[in-house]
C-alpha cells in the first residue's frame, strides 16, 4: 500500500474545511451540520443522538454506518472529536510548504480534525476503488475536551463494532494502549470570617488553611505512571476581610489503580491536616476550619493488551506501508479511555500527526496526514481478510 492509495489534495481540502469551522465544547452543530452532509453523499447512514441536550450543546455525537463489501468481515470502528479547545473563534490556516499552521490568533483544531480528515478519505477511497472491506462504524463525538462527555453520553450499544480506532493523539506510526484512569478533586476549605484589620486573631483564614496544604503536597510529575495537578482556586471577598472559604480544584491521574488512589489519599490528607491545626475561640464559642473533599472519577484506565487484534490489524497496516509501529503508554486520557470494554469494545488510539496542541502554534504535516489515511485503507483491507 503506498501514498498513491489516497488523494491527498482532497485529504488537505477537507481538512482545511474543517479546522476553519470553529467548534468549541458544546458547540459543535456547524461542523456537525458539513459532517452529516459530507457523509451521506458517501453513502453513510447518519444519525446523531442526544448527548448534546444531555450536556447542554449544541448537538450530539454523529454516527455514520457504512456497509461492508465483504463477506463475513468484522465490523470496524473509526473515532475522533468534533470539538477543539479555545481560541478558535476564527481559524485562519495557513500552509507554508507541506505544514499548515495558523497565523498565530487561535489554535489550529488539528486536535482532532486531523484525525477526522483522515477517517474520511480513508473511508472515500475503500469505496471508490472497491476494495473489500467490513462494515464501518464512523464516530464523531463531542465535548470531548472539557471531559470526554460525548463518549460517556454515548451508547456503545449502537455500534456494530467490536473493535476500532480513535485518532486523537501527536505522532505517526504510534499507537497508544495504555493511559491513565483519573480523578478530579474539589476541596472546599471552610474557615471564620473576621475583620482583617481590627480583629484577625478572631478569624480563620481558609486561604491560609488551603496554602498549608498545598505546601504539604506532592504534585506535577510523581512518578512515570503518576502525575497530580490543582489547577485553580477561588475565594475569599475582599482584602480587608479574612477569608471564610475557598475551593481549590485538581486531579490526579495514573496508570496504575494503586498509585491512583493513594495520590488521591495524600492530597485528601494533606488538606484534613491542614484544616486540623486551625481553630479559634471567640465569644466563648469554639470555631476550627473544617474541608469538605469531593472525589469524582473522571475516566478509567486504557489498556488493550499488545497482542490483541486491534494491535495485531494496525501493525500488519502500518507495516504493510513498510514503516514499524510504535506501540506506546500516555499521560493523558481520550475517548478509547470510556469504550474500551464496554460490551467487549477492544479500542487503542492511533496517532494522526497533530503537533503542539491546545496552543496557537499548532500545526500539521500534510504528508502525515495522508500516512495515517494510508494506514486506515490497509487496515479496513487487512481487516476483511483476517
Amino acid at each position: 500500500m503506498t501514498s498513491e492509495t489516497v488523494r491527498l489534495d482532497r485529504l488537505v481540502d477537507d481538512f482545511v474545511a474543517l479546522v476553519s469551522i470553529p467548534s468549541p465544547s458544546r458547540r459543535e452543530a456547524d461542523v456537525a451540520r458539513w459532517l452529516t452532509a459530507t457523509l451521506t453523499g458517501m453513502g453513510g447512514r447518519v444519525s446523531v443522538d442526544d448527548a448534546g441536550a444531555r450536556i447542554s450543546g449544541d448537538t450530539g455525537n454523529l454516527l455514520a454506518q457504512f456497509p461492508g463489501t465483504a463477506a463475513d468481515a468484522p465490523p470496524l470502528l473509526l473515532c475522533a472529536h468534533m470539538d477543539t479547545v479555545v481560541p478558535c473563534e476564527r481559524v485562519t490556516p495557513v500552509r507554508d510548504g507541506d505544514v499548515i499552521r495558523t497565523d498565530g490568533t487561535s489554535v489550529l483544531g488539528g486536535d482532532d480534525k486531523a484525525g477526522i480528515a483522515a477517517i474520511l478519505e480513508a473511508v472515500r477511497i475503500v469505496r471508490e476503488r472497491g476494495i473489500p472491506h467490513g462494515p464501518i462504524d464512523v464516530l464523531f463525538t463531542v465535548c470531548e475536551e472539557q471531559g470526554l462527555f460525548g463518549a460517556k453520553h454515548f451508547d456503545v450499544g449502537r455500534l456494530r463494532a467490536h473493535r476500532g480506532l480513535v485518532l486523537d493523539c501527536d505522532g505517526v506510526d504510534e499507537l497508544v494502549v495504555q493511559g491513565p484512569a483519573a480523578n478530579r478533586m474539589v476541596f472546599t476549605v471552610h474557615g471564620l470570617e473576621a475583620h482583617a484589620g481590627l480583629c484577625p486573631e478572631q478569624g480563620i483564614s481558609a486561604i491560609r488553611v488551603a496554602s498549608e496544604a498545598i505546601a504539604a503536597m506532592r504534585l506535577g510529575r510523581i512518578d512515570e505512571e503518576t502525575t497530580a495537578n490543582l489547577g485553580s482556586i477561588q475565594g475569599g471577598l475582599a482584602s480587608n476581610i479574612v477569608p471564610n472559604k475557598v475551593a481549590v480544584r485538581g486531579e490526579a491521574r495514573s496508570r496504575s489503580d494503586a498509585k491512583l488512589r493513594a495520590q488521591t489519599e495524600h492530597m485528601v490528607a494533606c488538606f484534613e491536616s491542614a484544616a486540623g491545626r486551625h481553630h479559634v475561640t471567640v465569644a466563648g464559642r469554639a470555631h476550627a476550619a473544617r474541608v469538605e473533599a469531593r472525589v469524582d472519577r473522571d475516566y478509567d484506565r486504557l489498556d488493550v493488551p499488545a497482542d490483541s487484534g486491534i494491535v495485531r490489524l494496525i501493525r500488519g497496516a502500518v507495516e504493510g506501508r513498510g514503516r514499524a509501529l510504535t506501540v506506546r503508554a500516555t499521560g493523558v486520557g481520550c475517548d478509547a479511555n470510556v469504550f474500551n470494554g464496554k460490551h467487549g469494545l477492544e479500542v487503542a488510539n492511533l496517532g494522526c500527526g497533530m503537533r503542539q496542541i491546545h496552543t496557537v502554534n499548532e500545526w500539521v504535516d500534510v504528508n502525515d496526514l495522508e500516512a495515517t489515511a494510508v494506514t486506515l485503507v490497509e487496515a479496513l483491507r487487512l481487516n476483511a481478510v483476517r
